[in-house]
């Protein structure tokens, strides 16, 4: 039994199942708790997007439970549940007009809609700089969408998802189109971020060790549904285990804090 101090997780999953023509997630346990930033790898049909989807509660589970800060699916009001988690993905980006203000984007996070139609309230235009502040992107404000770079989109996406008091904040694939200058300096924007006061628990999907930044303290690692390891990133993050979920031969190192993999591919030539 957890002791009365023990801190409340802030995900916790039990026995989650998703079934539809396959099993496609399989008896899947997994456990955040605050001060926690994890990393979600595998390849892909993993699972990793199904898990994302039945968090967010986009995708209804076959079996199994999903807690978010003491409260469960199905026994609390879900839409303030998923309000406690911001998601920033590909599926957002590219729903937002091209009108549509840097600003805008921010404050349309507090009312959970993408495209805010109308004038911003005081209130919201104020916290909305704020954010934008803390993003690095105040001089973006007025800007709009059709001429932002990516990489400014997606720290506008995270603003966005700031402005609704988050707990959780899933990242998934945000390097996804972004050239190696521009990864870069987004991975080095989400380690200052990261290392603010109000900054919540960070979610990484990921397919490339190399946007695992330090400030990220575990993993969780899939395969076929299922979790191959859980864990801190020293424990989880081994050659072995990566070889294991991406059935290859593959050799994790470590260099200046950053992780490279190599993989090892036979050539068979016909002549």
């Amino acid at each position: 039994m957890p002791s009365p101090s023990a801190p409340v997780p802030l995900v916790k999953i039990r026995k989650l199942s998703v079934v539809r023509d396959q099993t496609i997630l399989s008896a899947l346990d997994w456990t955040v708790y605050p001060g926690q930033h994890w990393v979600i790898l595998g390849a892909n049909g993993s699972g990793k997007t199904s898990l994302l989807s039945a968090l967010t509660a986009y995708l209804t589970p076959s079996d199994g439970s999903i807690t978010i800060s003491g409260h469960t699916y199905g026994q609390a009001d879900w839409t303030k549940l998923r309000q406690q988690i911001g998601l920033v993905s590909s599926a957002i980006r590219q729903r937002i007009d091209n009108s549509e203000t840097a600003l805008n984007t921010i404050v349309s996070g507090k009312y959970a809609i993408i495209n805010f139609r109308g004038n911003p309230k005081p209130a919201d235009r104020q916290r909305a700089r704020r954010i934008l502040r803390n993003i690095e992107c105040a001089r973006l404000a007025d800007r709009h969408w059709l001429h932002l770079s990516q990489g400014e989109r997606q720290r506008l996406l995270i603003g966005r998802a700031l402005m609704a008091n988050l707990k959780i904040l899933i990242l998934d694939e945000p390097c996804a189109g972004l050239d190696p200058v521009a990864r870069e300096k987004f991975l080095a924007f989400l380690l200052r971020l990261s290392n603010t006061k109000r900054c919540p628990a960070l979610v990484l999907i990921t397919h490339h060790v190399e946007e695992i930044i330090p400030c990220f303290t575990h993993a969780l690692l899939l395969k076929d549904g299922r979790v191959t390891v859980s864990g801190s990133i020293a424990q989880t993050l081994t050659s072995k285990n990566l070889s294991q979920i991406f059935n290859a031969d593959v050799d994790l190192k470590k260099r200046r804090r950053r992780y490279q993999l190599n993989l090892t591919i036979s050539s068979k030539f016909i002549t």
